[in-house]
């Protein structure tokens, strides 16, 4: 019975770790913030993750409520962070609900997305 003790515990390290070596970028914080309410326009969008991500595979994307994308410009990564994603906002934003989806690869190559919505409201 004990030879099958080490195996079985050895393959449950093994799971253990690789689980947390396959991980992904998620969405961590992000401004404006998710769900929120901003009495300024916003100049830019930014969002930081859970681990850096690619610049070249990442995006991010604005919409209004009724589907209209909102010219915003090439998302890049900081070079001093590159957990953090940012695009600045070109056109004038009309007070009313918007939509940021984003598009990621992380420095591991999972892909994940995702979207969240802030109100601008002056």
């Amino acid at each position: 019975m004990n030879r099958f003790i080490l195996p079985a515990l050895v393959i449950a390290i093994l799971a253990g770790t690789a689980s947390t070596a396959i991980a992904h970028a998620f969405l961590d914080n992000a401004t404006p913030k998710v769900g929120s309410v901003v009495t300024s326009a916003p100049k830019n969008i930014r969002i930081q993750f859970t681990q850096g991500v690619e610049a070249a595979f990442s995006h991010i994307q604005l919409f209004t409520t009724d589907g209209q994308m909102v010219a915003i410009g090439q998302a890049s990564v900081d070079p001093n962070d590159p957990t953090e994603l940012t695009a600045l906002i070109t056109g004038a934003l009309a007070p009313g609900k918007y939509e940021v989806r984003w598009d990621v690869v992380s420095v591991d190559t999972h892909r994940t997305n995702g979207h969240f919505p802030f109100t601008y409201q002056p």
